[in-house]
């Protein structure tokens, strides 16, 4: 059976919003907590949250037995510490890692899998989607790669890896905004949560 570790980011400083942008409402959850919640419906085996040492109301999200949470207390020196993080708390038979954002609500759990399903069948080390021909998250990178994962430094994700690794790399077109879709400013999150709140089931995009 095909094991991918999740490790979900919600320790970032939220500079551009000016204030906890993942606290925010969405729906009758948290802006971080949808994103757990697309996760845990996927086929990803587990949640890995990565947290900052002040968000005690998340503190609930580790009830799941799915969800591991960890808190990040160098969270300031950037994403690649967060990375690190989570790393260390996925299961050692993982065979993918799959890095996520805490601020893409819009991300829906039928592209997850699908990137899923791509990783277990194809021969690449990394699969990311893309919309528009614009590169997309989540990405998953085989177990091959977390040595350069731990090796991240500053506020960085893993697109250098991506660039030193052309010849490893699986590109999946998607249909869905939500993987290109990320709350940045007010100004985001207000236009993704009119869309989310007026937009009905029937009518959402498809993978």
């Amino acid at each position: 059976m095909l094991k991918i570790s999740a490790i979900l980011l919600g320790a970032g400083e939220s500079k551009r919003m000016g204030g906890d942008k993942l606290s925010l409402p969405w729906g009758r959850q948290t802006v971080l907590e949808h994103c757990l919640k697309a996760l845990l419906n996927s086929e990803a085996t587990e949640v890995v949250v990565v947290l900052r040492p002040r968000d005690k109301m998340f503190k609930g999200l580790s009830r799941n037995r799915n969800v591991k949470t960890v808190v990040n207390p160098f969270f300031k020196r950037g994403m690649s510490t967060s990375i690190r993080r989570g790393l260390r708390m996925i299961h050692p038979d993982s065979q993918g890692v799959m890095i996520a954002l805490g601020d893409q609500p819009s991300l829906k759990t039928r592209t997850i899998n699908a990137l899923i399903h791509v990783f277990g069948q194809r021969k690449e080390g990394i699969i990311f989607p893309s919309f528009q021909g614009r590169m997309g998250h989540p990405v998953i990178f085989s177990k091959k790669y977390k040595k350069e994962l731990l090796g991240l430094k500053g506020d960085v994700g893993g697109r250098s890896i991506i660039e030193k690794h052309p010849e490893d790399i699986r590109r999946v077109p998607v249909k869905s905004l939500g993987v290109v879709r990320d709350i940045d400013t007010w100004q985001d999150y207000l236009k993704e949560l009119k869309k989310h709140t007026r937009k009905p089931t029937a009518m959402r995009e498809g993978i």
